[in-house]
C-alpha cells in the first residue's frame, strides 16, 4: 500500500523530471550533446559521492552488484540520455517528451521476461491506448523529413533501453545502498558519453556561457541526484511498470514549459495524446488488483503465488 509520502515523491520526480526537457534544449544549444550528458553525470557523481561519505554510508559491493550497476550505468543513464540530448538537437523538447511517455508499455512488455511476474490487464490495455495517441503524435509530426525522423527514432531506442533497464534494476538492485548505488551508475555514464563524446564531437566547440552552465546544475542537482534518489527509493515500494508511468505524466510538464518559457509550438495532435496518457497513467497506478496478462496469456488471480500485480 503506497503512503503519502510516496505520492509525494512521485509527483517530485514528475516534476523535476518534466523540467527537465527543456533544461537539456536550453543546454545543448551551446554545448555538443554526448559532452552535455558527460558533463551532468559525471558533476552527479561526485555530488551523490560527497553525499553518501558525508552519512557516513559505508562503500560495499558484491561483484554481482558491480556488474549489474556497470550495466546499468551504460543502459539506464548512458545510451538513453545520449540519446535524449542528440533528439533534442533536432526536434522540441516537448515532442520528445511526449514520445519518451511511451516507455511504460515496454516496461509492461518487459515485466514478464525479467522477473516472470505479471501486469494487469487493465493497465496493459490503458497503456495501448496511451501508445495510440503516441503512433499518431510520431506519423503527424515527424513524417515531414528524414532529419525528424532520426530524432523520432532515437527517442525511441532510448524508450526500449530505459524500460528494459527499469526492469533489470528492479530485479538485480535488492541490497545496494541507493546513494553509492546511483553515484557509481551516474561514473559509469559519464565515463561512457565522454568517451563517445571524443569519437563523436572531436573538433567541435562549447561554449559554457551562463545559461549553459544554469542549466547543467539544474541538470546535476535536481534532475540527476534528486529524481534518480528518489526514483530508486519508490522503486523499493512500486512495481517497475508503475513507477514507469512517471514517463506518461512527465510530458504535461515539459509541454507546458515548452510552450511558456522557450515557446515551443504545441499543436493540438500533442494535447490529445497528453489527455490520452495522462488517464492512461491513473488507470495503471490503480490497476494492480486487476486479473493479469502477460505475454498475451491470462492468468487467473489465484495463480499467482508471488504477489505481484
Amino acid at each position: 500500500m503506497l503512503s503519502r509520502r510516496h505520492y509525494v515523491a512521485y509527483a517530485v520526480i514528475c516534476l523535476i523530471w518534466g523540467s527537465t526537457w527543456g533544461a537539456i534544449r536550453l543546454l545543448v544549444r551551446d554545448v555538443r550533446p554526448l559532452r552535455a550528458a558527460a558533463a551532468r553525470f559525471f558533476l552527479a557523481a561526485l555530488l551523490l559521492a560527497a553525499i553518501a561519505i558525508g552519512r557516513s554510508r559505508k562503500f560495499m559491493l558484491t561483484g554481482a552488484q558491480w556488474r549489474a550497476l556497470i550495466v546499468l550505468g551504460i543502459t539506464i543513464m548512458a545510451l538513453p540520455y545520449g540519446l535524449l540530448f542528440w533528439a533534442e538537437y533536432r526536434i522540441s523538447s516537448s515532442l520528445t517528451a511526449v514520445l519518451f511517455s511511451s516507455c511504460p508499455l515496454f516496461v509492461a512488455l518487459f515485466t514478464p521476461l525479467l522477473t516472470h511476474t505479471r501486469v494487469p490487464r487493465r493497465a496493459v490495455f490503458a497503456m495501448l491506448i496511451a501508445m495510440g495517441g503516441i503512433a499518431a503524435l510520431f506519423y503527424t509530426e515527424l513524417y515531414a523529413s528524414a532529419y525528424l525522423l532520426l530524432g523520432g527514432g532515437a527517442v525511441m531506442i532510448a524508450v526500449v533501453v530505459s524500460a528494459w533497464s527499469a526492469v533489470f534494476a528492479k530485479r538485480e538492485l535488492a541490497g545496494v545502498n541507493p546513494l553509492w548505488g546511483t553515484a557509481v551508475q551516474f561514473g559509469v555514464s559519464g565515463s561512457f558519453l565522454f568517451a563517445a563524446s571524443l569519437f563523436f564531437e572531436r573538433g567541435w566547440s562549447s561554449d559554457w556561457n551562463e545559461t549553459s552552465i544554469l542549466a547543467l546544475a539544474f541538470l546535476a542537482v535536481f534532475g540527476s541526484v534528486v529524481a534518480f534518489s528518489l526514483y530508486y527509493w519508490l522503486l523499493e515500494s512500486m512495481h517497475a511498470y508503475q513507477l514507469s508511468t512517471t514517463n506518461l505524466v512527465i510530458p504535461i510538464v515539459a509541454m507546458a514549459e515548452g510552450t511558456l518559457l522557450l515557446r515551443e509550438n504545441v499543436p493540438p495532435i500533442m494535447v490529445v495524446s497528453a489527455v490520452l496518457v495522462l488517464v492512461s497513467v491513473a488507470i495503471v497506478l490503480r490497476a494492480e488488483d486487476e486479473p493479469v496478462v502477460a505475454l498475451g496469456l491470462d492468468v487467473p488471480k489465484a495463480d499467482r503465488s508471488d504477489g505481484e500485480g
